[in-house]
């Protein structure tokens, strides 16, 4: 069993976790890095919440980023909006977020539903946008039995109160949990899935696996050709169980010198199992965008 604890990754470092009110939603946020410096903001996946992202928030706060790891509107211990959460709820949330940090440019870093996210706020307000990394996300494509197994896994998880069903939850993350799924990672995800009003909303968050909901969601070759503009770098695990790598492959096409990098041994969670990768990447990635090459 790995008993490694996510927030052992952030020991010695100044960071603040608090709650942001983005339009009247209480909104729970890490922030960590200079105040001054360009700022990256990281957004998980479906059902997910920001200790996502331990593994990354010291490289970049020591490359001289401002770093904002959010748990998304109706996820982690943010505000659950009693309606369905479809992309533009989930867009108009972070919108609302960056203006109430006073934010008016970012750098997108969503993973799976993040990506999603990201992806969409950027096409619709390309100027509120520096950079975006598109990592293992989703969206572009609705593939019933893969909608079917997020649904009855996460569903099975958060309804019944056996912490092992929360650990394959996150199992399914992952090429190798031995090495990845902490015990606390496991504890901290069974904690948020059995708060009353994350159980109670439990259907609202995963709308977007229903087949008619998420056709009108999806992020189609029209909008992916809006990012042209925008530099996009997409990372894919090979192994990643929500998506081969020809729905990488597409999306890299259907965005205009985007650039595609595909790791090896990693599933879903790039950022996370391919960090001794993915964190020199990113930050040469954004210093190319941010007049620090």
């Amino acid at each position: 069993m790995n008993l490694q604890t996510a927030w052992l990754d952030l020991l010695g470092l100044p960071f603040s976790v608090s709650w942001v009110d983005a339009a009247g939603v209480p909104t729970r946020s890490l922030q960590a890095g200079p105040e001054q410096g360009p700022v990256v903001v990281f957004l998980h996946g479906t059902s997910g919440h920001l200790e996502a992202f331990t593994r990354n928030v010291r490289p970049h706060v020591e490359a001289g980023y401002r770093v904002h790891a959010i748990d998304m509107l109706g996820h982690g211990y943010t505000a659950k909006p009693d309606h369905d959460m479809e992309i533009p709820r989930y867009v108009e949330h972070l919108t609302n977020y960056l203006d109430a940090c006073g934010i008016e440019r970012a750098n997108l870093a969503g993973e799976s539903l993040g990506g999603w996210v990201a992806a969409w706020l950027a096409s619709e307000t390309p100027d509120r946008v520096i950079s975006l990394q598109l990592i293992a996300a989703g969206g572009t494509k609705a593939n019933p039995e893969i909608m079917e197994r997020i649904k009855t896994s996460t569903r099975k998880a958060v309804r019944e109160d056996d912490v092992q069903l929360t650990r394959e939850r996150l199992n399914l993350l992952m090429h190798d949990p031995a090495k990845d799924v902490s015990e606390e990672l496991v504890q901290v995800r069974h904690r948020i899935y059995h708060q009353p009003d994350f159980v109670e909303n439990i259907d609202h968050l995963l709308c977007l696996q229903e087949m008619d909901t998420r056709q009108r969601n999806l992020l189609r070759e029209e909008r992916l050709a809006r990012l042209a503009t925008i530099p996009t770098l997409i990372i894919w695990g090979r192994e990643n169980p929500f998506g081969d790598v020809p729905e990488a492959n597409k999306m890299h096409e259907d965005i205009p010198g985007s650039r595609l990098e595909l790791y090896e041994s990693c599933g879903h969670w790039p950022q996370h199992e391919r960090h001794e990768i993915y964190n020199p990447m990113a930050i040469e990635f954004l210093n190319e965008n941010n007049g620090r090459a």
